[in-house]
């Protein structure tokens, strides 16, 4: 026992030290660079499954193994870990920390919810709304991080609510004196005296009700075994909870830098086919805008149905008749929007360059029309995405958000500074550095499969897959990207999978886009456990779901998305990038590395 004891306290050292042996034969015994290449990546895939060591960490092994094995020069190697990605993440994480230190995200949250209203249903619906829409230019974790306190606030409020009319209901029905009619009732003294002498006259009857009362609420607490009055508050818990995290995931679908697998692929196959040149943000949009209103109202739908039932007389009941729920959400948003105050001028700032950075994207090359980068016909293609977070993200630096003051000796107060919308510590705080160093290293994974020809062995080894069907290959790709996902981080998972994927669609002569398209996608459906998204995680932190709960209407949301991927994939996503043909920007890549 003392022996197993020991070996569960240094069991990641043990697990490190076996899985570098283990593989250790392929570049000893084949001595091929593909063989060293190779064993790199099985090294680095268990490492990122089993999480043995911090995934920035096994990031970095590349950059040691590569020149050591004669697969890249050192230098070559470094410069995979900083490429065009990580300027448009620092633009963006800019607009980020600017949001998010002068509460515009609290504003916009707080703001969609009261416009679509306080019916159970369509709360739900106004938090998923403003949750994907947050999470399109804000990380997952940090969207779900910022809407949850107030889902709970909301929810504590209405539970408050219900219980405080349910007590003055049961007061009122058993005849007992309710202070608050009393106040009502003393323009008639007479009156209020015969109505308490009556009320005196049946003893012992408010302390049955009390009973009655109490009766209730133990049984109800017996049925959710927790702090909730009935078993619907408990439902109507999980519901939000789940609505928060589901949501914040499928906004982060729609935009290039929704989320880090996103911007993982767009610089993968950037850097693979240069000489493509139509993944943008527009194109992106375009693509993966429908598929994220689909699944974010299959969602809804799924949610509601499973937790409170899907009651359609209830969800269109135009009647303007309040019920106490009712009341108290729409009492508890308003109290949180009332102590934002009035609008700011250091949020109509950020609110402005946040358009003008959309704008910026979008009008770039939009492809059915002429975009600004034809200004730039010199340097044609220098332009990117990256350049445009960069332009705006530095104006948070420099545009003046408030003056800085000091006391004089002779007490007077003069203005010395100002003060930027961000600061370089906030940006500090703000930017994961860990993430860059991930990417960076997937990049030079990717680099180092490419120059060392494995990912042309491995294209070779999976030509028997031509003999499949296209859409079972997608949907083969797309169930092992999805389930993989829940095991390992998103980000490991893309970067692991491309170079494997990439090389299928050209060996079988498909569009890569067509595998590599849904693929990318489908990683973000990391829905079934609480460990597999940091998002997750926040929500069930809070303690109203189990793991059992996320397994059901994970799995539901896992299935729905898949489907709508593959719908996407074979009617609208199709004439965006010309699906139906083997490009010839693929041929280039492929006879490059037979």
């Amino acid at each position: 026992m003392k022996l197993l004891r020991e070996i569960l306290v240094y069991r990641r050292f043990i697990l490190t030290v076996f899985t570098i042996l283990i593989f250790l034969p392929l570049p000893l015994i084949l001595q091929t660079k593909e063989a060293k290449c190779a064993y790199t990546l099985f090294v680095v895939a268990t490492f990122w499954l089993t999480e043995v060591l911090p995934l920035s960490v096994t990031a970095l092994l590349p950059g040691l193994t590569f020149p050591l094995f004669g697969i890249m020069e050192t230098s070559k190697v470094a410069s995979s870990y900083f490429k065009d990605f990580h300027l448009l993440l620092i633009g963006v994480i800019c607009l980020a920390t600017s949001i998010e230190k002068w509460n515009l995200h609290k504003r916009i949250a707080l703001k969609m919810v009261m416009i679509v209203g306080m019916k159970p249903a369509w709360l739900t619906l106004g938090f998923m709304c403003s949750t994907a829409f947050l999470s399109m230019w804000l990380s997952n974790t940090s969207t779900a991080a910022m809407v949850m306190p107030i889902v709970e606030a909301v929810m504590q409020q209405i539970i408050n609510a219900e219980a405080l009319a349910e007590d003055t209901q049961m007061t009122y029905v058993s005849g007992s004196t309710n202070h608050g009619l009393e106040m009502d009732e003393c323009v008639n003294g007479h009156e209020t005296n015969e109505k308490k002498e009556e009320t005196k006259s049946v003893p012992g009857h408010s302390n049955d009700a009390e009973k009655i009362s109490s009766k209730i609420e133990v049984e109800q607490n017996s049925v959710t075994r927790s702090k909730y009055r009935t078993r619907e508050n408990h439902m109507m818990c999980k519901l939000m909870c789940l609505c928060v995290t589901y949501s914040s995931t499928i906004g982060g679908l729609t935009t290039i830098t929704g989320t880090s697998t996103n911007l993982i692929f767009t610089q993968e196959f950037n850097e693979r086919y240069p000489n493509c040149q139509c993944i943008n943000f527009g194109s992106w949009f375009m693509l993966s805008f429908p598929a994220s209103i689909i699944v974010l109202f299959l969602t809804w739908i799924w949610l509601l149905w499973l937790f409170l039932g899907f009651n359609f007389k209830e969800m269109f009941d135009c009647s303007k008749t309040k019920t106490v729920k009712q009341k108290a959400c729409a009492d508890v948003i308003k109290q949180e929007y009332v102590k934002l105050g009035p609008i700011r001028y250091q949020e109509i700032i950020t609110l402005t360059l946040f358009i003008v950075m959309v704008l910026l994207w979008f009008s770039r090359d939009p492809g059915f029309v002429p975009g600004w980068s034809v200004l730039f016909t010199k340097y044609s293609g220098f332009a990117s995405d990256s350049s445009v977070a960069l332009l705006v993200g530095l104006l948070f630096f420099l545009i003046p958000a408030k003056k800085l003051t000091k006391t004089t000796r002779t007490g007077e107060i003069v203005a010395f500074d100002y003060s930027p919308l961000i600061t370089w510590k906030e940006f500090q705080s703000f930017m994961p550095w860990d993430i860059a160093i991930l990417v960076g290293g997937g990049f030079a994974l990717a680099d180092g499969c490419q120059d060392s020809g494995l990912s042309g062995w491995i294209g070779n080894k999976l030509s028997p897959l031509k003999t499949l069907p296209v859409w079972l290959i997608i949907l083969i790709s797309s169930l092992l990207v999805t389930f993989l996902t829940e095991v390992a981080s998103n980000a490991a998972t893309i970067t692991l999978l491309f170079p494997i994927l990439a090389p299928l669609a050209e060996t079988i002569e498909v569009n890569p886009l067509y595998i590599l398209l849904p693929s990318t996608l489908c990683t973000s459906f990391a829905v079934l456990l609480p460990v597999a998204n940091p998002s997750n995680a926040i929500v069930f932190s809070y303690g109203h779901l189990t793991v059992m709960d996320m397994v059901k209407a994970g799995l539901g949301i896992k299935i729905m998305g898949v489907a709508v991927v593959m719908l996407g994939m074979f009617t609208w996503i199709v004439p965006i990038f010309d699906l139906n043909s083997f490009p010839s920007w693929a041929m280039t890549n492929s006879t490059a590395n037979p």
